[in-house]
């Protein structure tokens, strides 16, 4: 993008690690504004999300990832894809890890994937606020032996200071570059993409350890009425089984009810305006295992 300031950089970042270890809390906050859903559950991220950060003399393109794990499904499949082939084109990767966990298989596979790729890595040891520092800092001196990271840092991504601080390690490893995107452009993912995943988030949310990874969303309608400037969204939540559909549902209807009613207040603070949702339970057996299905939902890139 012509018109950059002197000296100005620009680099992409990419976030990886495994399912559930706060990488898209770490986006959110690293721009301070919501771009991509958050859930306790693994593999919550399906897609690869570019959150954008612009500075007096920086822009970074964050991109997160799905976690990366011994896939399953041909869904698992298409976002460890994703996340892998993010990869290429990052000036700089930061390898997230729980400080909660002891280093697993997982992490070491992700080592290796790293090792091959030959990029520049800053291994982020998350969640040091769940851990007393006696336990943190062998995890810390058995990763620095794993591989040449250029930095190791312990945060928390919940705590705003030290995301900055993070900030302030990452910059020397942005190089030389024009602006790429307008100043005011935060991700390259419009309402019609966060909105099924609102709705997928409220989901996983209500239904807590119920059916985490069979739920899928999809917008069938989403259009502003003329007369009164409400938004009228129609979406469907699908299902793997009968079993499951009836869990999102619930006793006559309530948890669909307090699903929709969650999502729809979410949705009405991104949009500014009032929103009428409807929500609908379809089953689509074995959807996961399914690639047409699964680029029905978007899920495939």
């Amino acid at each position: 993008m012509k018109n950059s300031p002197t000296n100005f950089r620009y680099g992409c970042v990419v976030i990886i690690g495994k399912p559930n270890v706060g990488k898209s809390t770490l986006l959110n906050n690293l721009l301070a504004r919501k771009v991509a859903i958050v859930s306790d559950k693994p593999e919550t991220t399906r897609h690869r999300i570019l959150g954008i950060l612009t500075g007096e003399d920086f822009q970074i393109a964050f991109i997160d990832t799905p976690g990366i794990h011994k896939p399953f499904y041909l869904l698992g499949e298409q976002m460890v894809k994703t996340a892998k082939s993010s990869a290429d084109n990052a000036d700089l990767i930061l390898f997230v890890m729980d400080a909660t966990d002891a280093i697993t298989n997982e992490d070491l596979n992700i080592i290796d994937f790293l090792k091959k790729i030959k990029k520049p890595s800053i291994l982020l040891i998350n969640k040091i606020d769940l851990v007393k520092k006696s336990k943190l800092l062998p995890i810390m001196e058995e990763a620095s032996k794993l591989s040449d990271f250029k930095e190791i840092f312990p945060l928390s991504a919940l705590n705003k200071r030290e995301v900055n601080m993070l900030l302030g390690v990452i910059k020397p490893f942005i190089p030389d570059g024009e602006m790429l995107y307008p100043k005011e452009t935060v991700t390259d993912r419009g309402i019609e993409f966060l909105i099924p995943e609102l709705i997928r988030e409220k989901t996983l949310e209500f239904t807590r350890e119920e059916l985490p990874h069979s739920i899928g969303v999809m917008v069938e309608e989403f259009r502003e009425k003329e007369d009164t400037g409400i938004f009228y969204i129609r979406a469907i939540i699908f299902v793997e089984r009968v079993s499951q559909r009836a869990i999102v549902i619930g006793r006559k209807g309530s948890m669909l009810k307090e699903i929709g009613k969650s999502a729809r207040k979410e949705i009405e603070a991104f949009l500014g305006k009032r929103v009428f949702l409807e929500l609908y339970v379809k089953v689509l057996i074995n959807w996961r295992k399914d690639l047409r299905a699964i680029k029905m939902l978007g899920y495939a890139e």
